[in-house]
C-alpha cells in the first residue's frame, strides 16, 4: 500500500496527480473521434503548431494558452485551405504545415530571451503544476469533454459519414470547425501537462486501443477513459518512485495497454 499511499503525502503529487486524470480524460474522449475521423495526424499537426504561439505570447505579454490556441487554430484552418486550393492531399500538407511552424517555434524560443523551459514546453511538467494552472487546464479540459459528450451523436454520424449528416439537416461545417476548435482547446488544456510531442500520445492511445474491443461509440468513450485514466495514476506514482518524468511514463503504460489489446484481439480472431 506504500506503493500508493506514500506519493500522496507530498501536496505537489496530489495536484500532479489530480491534473493527469483531468487531462486525461479530456484527451481520451477526444481521442475516440480522432480515431473515428482519421484525424490523428490533425492532433500532431495542432500540438506541433502551438509553439510559435508560445513565443508570440510572451513577448507580447499575453497569456501563453491564448496563443497557443491561435496558433493551433491557424494550423488547422491553413491546412484546410490548402488542401480545397491544392492538388495536394491532406497528409502532406499536415507533414509540411506542422513542421514549419514546429520548426519556427524553436528558432522563436532560442533567440528571443524567455523563462519558458523548452524541455518543459516539449515534455511537460506535471509535478510543477500550480494551483491556477490545475484549474485553468481542468476548467477547459472538462467543458471540450463535455461538448463533446453532449453532442456526441453529432459528431458520431459526421465522423463515420459527412454527407449523410448534411443530408440529415446538420450544419457539417459547424461540426468540422467545432472539432477543430475543441482539439486545439483539449491541447491547450493538456500542454503543461504532457507537452507538445507527448499530448500527441494522449490523444490517440487511448481511442486507439478503445476501438480494438468495443462496437459502439459509448462503449468505446468508456474504455478509452479507464485506459487513460489507470495510465495516468501509475504513471504519475511510478514518476514519484523511479524518480523521473511523468508524462513518459503514462505515455509508455497507455503503449503497453495499446500492444497488449492488440494481440489479445488477433489471438481471438485466429482462434473463431
Amino acid at each position: 500500500m506504500s506503493f500508493f499511499t506514500e506519493p500522496l503525502q507530498q501536496e505537489f503529487m496530489v495536484r500532479a496527480l489530480a491534473s493527469a486524470v483531468i487531462i486525461g480524460v479530456s484527451c481520451a474522449v477526444f481521442s475516440c473521434f480522432l480515431i473515428l475521423k482519421g484525424w490523428s495526424l490533425m492532433g500532431d499537426a495542432v500540438s506541433h503548431a502551438v509553439l510559435p504561439g508560445l513565443a508570440l505570447s510572451y513577448v507580447c505579454g499575453l497569456p501563453l494558452g491564448l496563443g497557443a490556441f491561435g496558433a493551433g487554430l491557424l494550423c488547422a484552418f491553413g491546412t484546410g485551405y490548402i488542401k480545397s486550393n491544392s492538388r495536394v492531399k491532406e497528409d502532406a500538407i499536415l507533414g509540411i504545415v506542422f513542421s514549419g511552424m514546429f520548426a519556427l517555434g524553436l528558432v522563436m524560443l532560442t533567440k528571443i530571451e524567455t523563462d519558458i523551459h523548452l524541455m518543459h514546453v516539449l515534455f511537460g511538467n506535471v509535478l510543477g503544476a500550480s494551483v491556477p494552472e490545475l484549474i485553468e487546464s481542468s476548467a477547459i479540459g472538462i467543458s471540450c469533454a463535455l461538448v463533446l459528450i453532449l453532442k456526441r451523436r453529432d459528431f458520431e454520424l459526421y465522423c463515420f459519414d459527412p454527407t449523410h449528416a448534411q443530408v440529415s439537416g446538420l450544419k457539417v461545417k459547424w461540426l468540422h470547425f467545432g472539432l477543430l476548435v475543441l482539439l486545439s482547446l483539449t491541447i491547450v488544456s493538456a500542454l503543461k501537462t504532457a507537452g507538445i510531442i507527448l499530448v500527441v500520445a494522449m490523444l490517440i492511445a487511448p481511442g486507439a486501443s478503445a476501438f480494438l474491443v468495443c462496437g459502439t461509440l459509448d462503449r468505446m468513450l468508456i474504455v478509452a477513459v479507464l485506459i487513460s485514466v489507470t495510465s495516468c495514476i501509475l504513471g504519475t506514482l511510478l514518476s514519484y518512485h523511479f524518480d523521473a518524468d511523468t508524462a513518459p511514463f503514462i505515455v509508455i503504460i497507455q503503449a503497453i495497454l495499446f500492444v497488449i489489446l492488440a494481440l489479445s484481439s488477433n489471438l481471438k480472431t485466429a482462434l473463431r
